[in-house]
């Protein structure tokens, strides 16, 4: 799809020229597929260079197009992309989570209703342990919208209710990167935070990558069109891991919701374990793990998410199937995290 793509959506879709027309026409056939996808209209949906750019856009959009204030309620283990966005462009408050990371329902409630509230922010699911958020089920104010980032859960999980603006990342659905979907709901209060662009579209960012985006639409309907097949098999081969893990390592704690949870992810914390060491000696035997925060990983310090929820945050392994993984493969991988997590720890003396 992308190769194909790339010979006739390489122009400028805002031309009128012929090339120009024929990237115009697969732009908006890739909005109305990642519209259909996702049971939303075809004109509440932005492609933008990334899934960070589409929350900050769409979060920070609601905050300008608000009457209340300029406050964005929040939960403590939101990406760091929109607490990056709120540290820019609004003013903070953080609500605590349970040990799960499920958010304290009666404090998101109360301080949604507080004076100055502007948006309310929720993720749908963390990025890092897997654990969904009760999204739709909220009684806020109806002048307090509600953002959502839904990069880890778009396409994988039906979209919540209750939102009005929310975020995708075509790679974590298994698209090319590059490509962010931003949705907003069409009665909803929302401006353009950033410079203006003389395109048509509003929430336009610029000039898109028509391939990428139409690839990305294509994969999206192809992880729509098959989920219900593939989200039964990746929870039980999840909860293998989550089964054996806690069985056989010693002082290991295997965290986030073990039944409200996407159905790929799973992470766990050893004790007495560097998560640098673990990454290396897990690739040195096949295995592609990450490990420190979701949302900055890079950097290898200690995970915000796993702290904000109470739990151990050293030597954390986060998890990622595939949609082709198998028993065998979640086997080996438990086969030999024992031995790697024993010797890691004797180098210490352990």
């Amino acid at each position: 799809m992308l190769l194909a793509a790339l010979d006739r959506g390489y122009a400028d879709p805002r031309r009128l020229h012929r090339a120009g027309r024929e990237a115009r026409l697969l732009l908006d056939n890739a909005r109305e597929a990642t519209a259909d996808a996702l049971g939303v209209r075809p004109d509440e949906v932005t492609f933008t260079p990334s899934g960070t750019h589409a929350v900050h856009l769409g979060l920070l959009g609601l905050v300008r197009g608000s009457r209340r204030g300029t406050v964005v309620v929040h939960s403590a283990v939101e990406h760091s992309a929109v607490r990056h966005a709120v540290a820019w462009g609004a003013e903070s408050f953080e609500v605590g989570v349970e040990g799960d990371g499920r958010v304290h329902d009666g404090d998101l409630v109360e301080n949604a209703s507080s004076p100055g509230t502007a948006v309310v922010a929720l993720q749908t699911a963390n990025h890092e342990v897997g654990t969904i958020q009760d999204v739709g089920g909220f009684e806020l104010p109806d002048d307090v919208p509600l953002f959502t980032d839904a990069c880890a859960s778009m396409g994988r999980l039906p979209l919540p209710s209750g939102w009005a603006a929310a975020a995708g990342s075509a790679h974590k659905w298994g698209g090319p990167a590059g490509v962010g979907v931003l949705l907003v709901r069409k009665r909803a209060r929302w401006r353009n935070p950033f410079p203006g662009d003389d395109r048509i579209d509003e929430r336009s960012t610029g000039f898109e990558n028509v391939p990428a985006v139409l690839a990305a639409a294509a994969s999206l309907q192809a992880v729509v069109a098959e989920r219900d097949e593939v989200n039964p098999r990746q929870h039980a081969l999840v909860d293998v891991v989550r089964r054996r893990v806690a069985a056989e390592v010693p002082d290991v704690e295997v965290v986030g919701d073990p039944d409200r949870r996407l159905p790929h992810l799973v992470t766990f914390s050893c004790l007495y374990v560097d998560g640098e060491a673990l990454v290396t000696e897990l690739d040195r035997r096949g295995f592609g793990i990450a490990s420190g925060s979701a949302c900055t990983a890079s950097t290898l310090t200690p995970s915000r998410v796993l702290e904000a929820m109470g739990v151990l945050t050293h030597g954390n392994v986060r998890l990622s199937l595939q949609r082709d993984t198998t028993r065998a493969d979640v086997d080996a991988f438990c086969d030999v995290l024992p031995e790697v997590v024993a010797e890691i720890r004797s180098r210490v003396g352990l």
